[in-house]
């Protein structure tokens, strides 16, 4: 579903703030794999997504979704096909406009028709945006012309993720979606997550601080380290590792201890 070949990225080339945060990244995801990414701040977590939905384009390699190259497609066009959630809740949603709205917009956002954001939610559609809402148990569905500025954060999170994959995407990337949140509402979003995920078969990468999330979740675990995946383990090797074996591994690949606290504190 997704290959990265070799794609790398400098900032501010030349300068003294120079910084390479992508170096030669390359990775190949099966349709379907469920993979958790782990690593420092500044390891090239975020600027991978970043390069995948368009935000920049790479300085070189390749971007290959689902058998098309996009390496040099705008970030409004992989949008119809790329799901991404920030680890802030109020990205991802208009605070101004309704529930209803916002779902429209999302709907019609993954439409494949040219002219679709002149296009008008029918009443069926509408009805199928309760049926989803009803889904969250939040209550959300009895509050749909309400401005989703007036939703807590796990509300507006779980908004979004709905809003992501209603048109189930290509490939979803969730970039620590659920650490702003506290603890009881962060869980529910992410049990929300797996099921959505499990029951669509949506390929997705995950960034989490959480070491055993990064070893419970999915079927893959990824770490990064300096703008390189340092660390691909699946499988039964996956499953027999423990959070202080997936640390030792990391100090092998990486040359270094990891060292920040989020990720320690989580053991």
């Amino acid at each position: 579903m997704l290959s990265l070949k070799g794609i790398s990225k400098t900032f501010n080339p030349g300068t003294v703030n120079e910084k390479r945060a992508l170096n030669q990244v390359s990775l190949e995801l099966a349709d379907g794999d469920f993979a958790t990414i782990v690593g420092s701040n500044g390891a090239g977590k975020s600027t991978l997504f970043n390069a995948i939905t368009g935000v920049f384009y790479v300085d070189e390699g390749q971007i290959i979704l689902a058998g098309e190259d996009i390496t040099y497609r705008k970030e409004y066009i992989r949008s119809k096909e790329i799901g991404h959630l920030f680890q802030d809740p109020l990205k991802g949603t208009a605070p101004h406009m309704t529930i209803e709205e916002n779902m429209a917009l999302a709907y019609l956002r993954a439409s494949t028709s040219s002219h679709a954001f002149f296009s008008r939610i029918t009443g069926k559609e509408k009805q199928k945006f309760r049926e989803q809402l009803a889904l969250l148990d939040m209550g959300l569905e009895d509050r749909m012309k309400q401005p989703v500025g007036l939703l807590s954060g796990g509300q507006r999170q779980a908004l979004t993720l709905l809003m992501a994959t209603m048109v189930t995407p290509k490939i979803l990337l969730l970039d620590e979606h659920t650490a702003a949140l506290d603890p009881a509402t962060a869980q529910k979003v992410l049990e929300l997550t797996k099921r959505i995920v499990s029951e669509r078969q949506i390929t997705c990468l995950m960034v989490t601080h959480n070491m055993h999330q990064a070893l419970e979740l999915g079927n893959r675990t990824l770490m990064m380290d300096s703008g390189k995946i340092v660390l691909d383990i699946s499988g039964e090797e996956r499953d027999s590792l423990s959070v202080e074996d997936l640390l030792k591994q990391f100090s092998i690949q990486a040359g270094k201890q990891l060292d920040n606290d989020r990720i320690l504190l989580s053991k």
